[in-house]
């Protein structure tokens, strides 16, 4: 007798979990809190870049939806080993050591995006982002290189679509409310009033990052101003009824991925728009350039590492400044060189034709600090080393804190432009905690029978930051995981 199986979400975790489960011949239903419309958590809203261990373009080819392309003859990948990767983590574990968890990630990433692969989930390479042009080749830096193509909203359609050939089927509309037991297993779930029996419940049903209150509690009252970069439904629900029954919490409850946004877009993402457009808030060039607070200084190293590195981290800069906001600051030699979100019809910015008419305009900045630092900056500037887009140039400030370490320019051409911006949440760090089979642990190690987790919800795997990518891996990888697991060992919970 097949196993039944209750996933709670539809994202990309939700959906690996299904399809993994579903592999194993269980029947899967999944329950969304959301309309078909918002249905996807948060991954509709991503680019959809997935960060793997691969050890050269040979490994890259079977997962691309068009290996033929010209461009990717001429493309320099690299290489991304398993110990670049998780180099990369130890980077944001404030001296941590790797967790179970971030080894898991790591050792599991390129076999789940074959695995991807093989239920017709195939890629593209991040030209426009993730690489420059250098003598007629697109070089890739940051370790990471493709994408899902049509990014998030195409990673969904074709997860959901293996999903539905396999037999798995989807209820929207249905928030799950409450966890079922029976003695100390999961037996189902309640939707309201109504009740589901199953063998299993996977949850994978997001963090708590679009609730205000659970923000302030585990982040700090900085956080209330931030604003949701993704769904409005990721609410903390499952975090809430897993705890319920006994869960234990785990990871880094006061960490989370926030990225630089403009300062006037709507307090949640927008899925009205193109998928090509979605990301167009985000505003992650600032290593072309200077951000400045209200108190007209600089606060971050703009030019630490690649921006794949920093963004994650730089959002909670900003909300952690007076007002929760910056500017950035550019001028035109790098004008080409700035995102195409710079360019978004909605882009806020100001302009003028030098630094003593700009600076006016950076509205609740104090005006005579930002003057002295911008001046401070220039004088600062190593103009021996050139300027290198494509690495770690090591084109510095001298005698600034904080510096500015690679990439450092002038600002000494006009026009000059500067964006209002804020810090966009996206997802956050802390949850619950699994064992090597998906299945829920309370806090002295047992395991909750019949209940899994995947996803956002799952702690340990970030801590003070994370390289770009990282995170639709994870929900991959853990979501595959949890699948295979329930299936396996869902029949105990019904014994």
């Amino acid at each position: 007798m097949s196993k039944s199986i209750i996933v709670v979400g539809t994202g990309n975790a939700a959906l690996c979990a299904a399809m993994a489960a579903l592999e194993e011949g269980a029947e899967v239903t999944l329950l969304e809190k959301a309309d078909q419309a918002l249905a996807g958590g948060n991954t509709k809203y991503t680019a959809g870049a997935m960060r793997f261990a691969y050890d050269g373009s040979e490994d890259l080819l079977p997962l691309l939806r068009n290996p033929d392309d010209p461009r990717v003859k001429s493309a320099d990948f690299g290489r991304y080993d398993v110990e670049k990767f998780g180099n990369d983590l130890l980077g944001f574990n404030d001296g941590r050591p790797l967790s179970q968890e971030q080894e898991t990630l790591i050792n599991q990433s390129g076999e789940t995006m074959r695995w991807l692969a093989s239920h017709g989930v195939k890629f593209e390479p991040i030209y426009s982002r993730q690489s420059f042009e250098k003598d007629g080749r697109h070089v890739f830096w940051g370790g990471l290189t493709l994408a899902a193509e049509n990014e998030g909203v195409g990673l969904f359609d074709m997860e959901l679509a293996a999903v539905e050939r396999m037999g798995g089927t989807v209820r929207y509309n249905s928030a799950v409310t409450g966890l079922v037991t029976e003695g100390d297993r999961v037996k189902g779930v309640r939707i309201g009033d109504e009740v589901l029996h199953a063998d299993a419940v996977i949850l994978a049903c997001g963090g708590f990052e679009a609730n205000d209150d659970l923000r302030v509690k585990h982040m700090g009252p900085d956080w209330k101003a931030a604003k949701v970069r993704g769904t409005p439904h990721n609410t903390g629900d499952g975090l809430v009824m897993a705890k319920e029954v006994g869960a234990a919490e785990y990871g880094f409850f006061a960490g989370c991925h926030a990225t630089p946004m403009d300062l006037y877009m709507a307090d949640f993402g927008n899925l009205d728009l193109p998928p090509g457009e979605r990301k167009n808030y985000r505003k992650i060039s600032y290593f072309l350039g200077v951000m400045l607070n209200a108190e007209g200084a600089r606060f971050v190293d703009e030019g630490a590492n690649f921006r794949n590195y920093t963004y994650a981290q730089y959002g909670a800069a900003i909300l952690e400044q007076p007002g929760q906001f910056a500017w950035q600051v550019f001028d035109s030699k790098v004008f080409d060189l700035l995102y195409a979100e710079y360019r978004f019809h909605d882009a806020h910015f100001v302009e003028a034709d030098t630094l003593e008419a700009l600076i006016p305009q950076l509205t609740g900045v104090d005006q005579a600090a930002a003057a002295a630092t911008l001046a401070a900056f220039n004088d600062a500037v190593d103009e021996k080393t050139a300027f290198d887009p494509t690495v770690l140039d090591g084109k510095s400030t001298t005698g600034l804190t904080p510096p500015k370490s690679n990439w450092a320019q002038k600002l000494d051409a006009g026009p000059y432009r500067a964006y209002p911006v804020t810090g966009g949440i996206t997802f956050t760090y802390g949850g619950l905690k699994v064992d090597d089979a998906g299945n829920v642990l309370t806090q002295d190690g047992r395991c909750i029978l019949g209940l899994f987790a995947c996803g956002e919800i799952v702690g340990g795997v970030f801590f003070a930051g994370y390289p770009g990518g990282s995170g639709l891996t994870s929900g991959a990888v853990f979501g595959r995981r949890a699948g295979y697991g329930a299936s396996k060992h869902g029949s105990s919970s019904s014994a």
